[in-house]
């Protein structure tokens, strides 16, 4: 984190693939710890894309970006695991490991990190509880609904309390009642002081959430109905 407390800086961003024209063109914000995030748009606005820039799984064609205090761009390549750790992803596709259980996919993190075995089984059976899968703990994906393996993904990606979380359409797979038990969750830990970004189609969850700042892209652009670019940060409590 910055001196101003800037969690993340975007200076003049864009991004193309290939050659083709910039999926994301002169993205200039500021995202500030313990805020919280909706970003919107179209199908194809680019939000999955900005949201790979987010949690450095893309470097950007142009421009600069700063995360924790630190130039992403220039960091050498040994040190972005240990800033990535710092990031709790949520993604569309899920990505648990096949061959694990529940409760190892979400001890994942908390073993890379250099816990203890000892002291895995509370946290990991009590975010298993919240998301409502205290009985599927020694299933493994294949054997899980499509809903039950997002909420494997959340708890995974939450189990280590990191300093931003980055969720692409987090309920897209689960009912409206477990969609917002999760959206709980996600305010827990906002209120915590997680930064949390969430990008969503479903505008209904915007109003659900009061304090939320909202990026809306448009072909690549960032609007800001909100004020999100330039909020400055809340005290933390």
């Amino acid at each position: 984190m910055t001196a101003d407390g800037e969690i993340i800086h975007f200076d003049n961003v864009g991004l193309r693939y290939s050659t083709e024209r910039e999926v994301l063109s002169d993205l200039t914000f500021t995202l500030f710890p313990g805020r919280f995030y909706f970003l919107t748009g179209a199908s194809g606005a680019g939000k999955t894309s900005l949201l790979r820039l987010l949690y450095l799984a893309q470097r950007p064609s142009r421009g600069a970006i700063r995360m924790f205090g630190t130039d992403a761009i220039t960091l050498p390549r040994a040190r972005l695991p240990a800033l990535r750790r710092r990031i709790g992803v949520v993604f569309q596709d899920f990505r648990l490991v096949e061959h694990l259980s529940a409760f190892d996919n979400v001890a994942l993190p908390l073993r890379v990190a250099g816990h203890q075995e000892r002291d895995l089984a509370g946290p990991v059976r009590d975010i298993l509880e919240w998301v409502g899968l205290a009985d599927r703990i020694d299933a493994r994906p294949a054997t899980l609904s499509g809903g039950e393996q997002q909420r494997v993904a959340i708890a995974r990606a939450v189990i280590a309390r990191p300093a931003m979380l980055v969720a692409d359409e987090p309920t897209g797979n689960v009912d409206p009642d477990m969609a917002m038990k999760l959206m709980r969750l996600f305010e827990m830990l906002n209120r915590q002081g997680t930064t949390v970004v969430v990008a969503t189609h479903d505008l209904d969850l915007l109003r659900k959430v009061p304090e939320s700042l909202i990026m809306r892209l448009d072909r690549g652009r960032l609007s800001d109905p909100t004020g999100a670019l330039r909020y400055p940060p809340r005290k933390l409590t």
